[in-house]
């Protein structure tokens, strides 16, 4: 029979090779001013958001990036994310110029008022209007509309700014090209080297308020699900070390995660996104899914095999679980790893943070956990045989 329990001083060192580097990247991050450790996306500092479709399939991240960068966004980080779409991360950048009132040319007094111009109504048509008085323009009305230039124009305001020679207005689709702003100057840089954008998928930005607001939350996810878990164990098997050493592996696990995107946001500038902290939840439930399965075998052991060395139950539950919960667990992972080689650029860390923290999670359920509560309840063992040790003096 393997002894796992033996061994456990193995399965620390193990645990504290894989845990310390990624922590020692996690405290580096404020310490650095982000320099060296986590990098957040646009979600948690701020930004804009733009995912965009040229007409011209051949172009790809790294150009764009670098006209980014000839406009001064140099750290804008640029992803494909299927069907052609590009999806652009920036520093916040203004969407849109505020509009601003089209003014009214002055006419001559010596102009008589064109009747075309009185009947449209609209600032287009009275810009339309020529200080000479027009054939149109006569006193007396026609019964039926007059086919003139300037009717033409003030039908619509962008025919007049068409006829004018500006550029057309644009489009009303949900997601139209910007043309004015920040935003519009970054879409016309980028047409002018790759040519007309196809299509637009979204365009957010996102301002601090809001990203501080969703930094806080995901904090506060991550507790209030961790102390629920404490306290169902807690509940759940009346013993409040399998509640604690179940907290134990599953910060294990999240260092594990946590620290693993902070030395790949150091190396490679992969960022943490609101994905992430979905992922980390489902990391939280499926570690926490392992640990309740052996410590309800080590609870039935306890009750079958009692008068025998608690060390011994738990490893004799370890190795009775350890089967079903490596399948378990190898399964998902052959689903993950399959995501994570075809699944596309949009949710490729959200499935690796998921294959990390699964299979880390496994681990330390099996060699975190119920080590941890062998100890435990070992040391409290040796402390009650030496307060029971006759001639020992009791405190006043």
């Amino acid at each position: 029979m393997f002894d796992i329990i033996g061994k456990r001083l193995y399965f620390y060192l193990f645990s504290a090779f894989i845990v310390v580097p990624g922590f020692l990247f996690i405290l580096a991050t404020p310490l650095t001013g982000d320099h060296v450790g986590l990098k957040f996306s646009i979600d948690y500092t701020g930004g804009t958001l733009w995912e965009i479709r040229f007409q011209n399939p051949a172009v790809t991240p790294a150009g764009v990036k670098t006209v980014l960068a000839q406009q001064g966004l140099g750290d804008s980080t640029v992803n494909s994310t299927g069907n052609g779409f590009l999806l652009i991360r920036t520093k916040p950048i203004g969407l849109e110029a505020a509009p601003s009132p089209t003014p009214t040319p002055a006419v001559s007094p010596s102009a008589a008022p064109s009747g075309s111009a009185a009947a449209s109504g609209s600032p287009a048509a009275s810009g339309s209007a020529s200080a000479a008085p027009s054939a149109s323009a006569s006193p007396s009305p026609s019964p039926s509309p007059s086919p003139s230039g300037s009717a033409a124009a003030s039908a619509s305001p962008g025919a007049s700014g068409a006829a004018a020679g500006t550029t057309p207005a644009p489009s009303a689709s949900p997601n139209p090209v910007p043309t004015t702003g920040e935003l519009g100057k970054l879409a016309t840089a980028l047409q002018a080297r790759f040519g007309p954008i196809a299509a637009v998928n979204q365009t957010t930005t996102i301002g601090p308020i809001i990203s501080s607001e969703l930094t806080s939350q995901a904090i506060l996810l991550v507790i209030l699900g961790s102390l629920g878990i404490l306290t169902w164990i807690t509940i759940r098997f009346h013993d409040v070390k399998m509640g604690v050493t179940a907290i134990v592996a599953l910060v294990h696990d999240v260092i594990v995660v946590v620290g693993t995107f902070a030395i790949l946001g150091t190396l490679f500038g992969v960022e943490v996104d609101a994905l992430f902290v979905t992922a980390m939840l489902t990391v939280i439930g499926f570690s926490v899914h392992d640990t309740i399965v052996v410590f309800d075998r080590i609870r039935e052991n306890k009750a079958r095999h009692a008068g025998e060395p608690f060390d011994r139950i738990v490893n004799h539950s370890i190795l009775q679980t350890l089967g079903r919960s490596i399948n378990t667990s190898f399964t998902v992972v052959i689903t993950l790893t399959a995501l994570l080689l075809f699944g596309g650029s949009a949710i490729r860390f959200f499935v690796l943070a998921l294959l990390i923290g699964i299979s880390s999670g496994t681990y330390s359920s099996i060699f975190n956990a119920s080590p941890l509560l062998v100890d435990w309840t070992l040391w409290e063992q040796r402390r009650r045989e030496r307060q029971a040790r006759p001639g020992r003096r009791v405190p006043a």
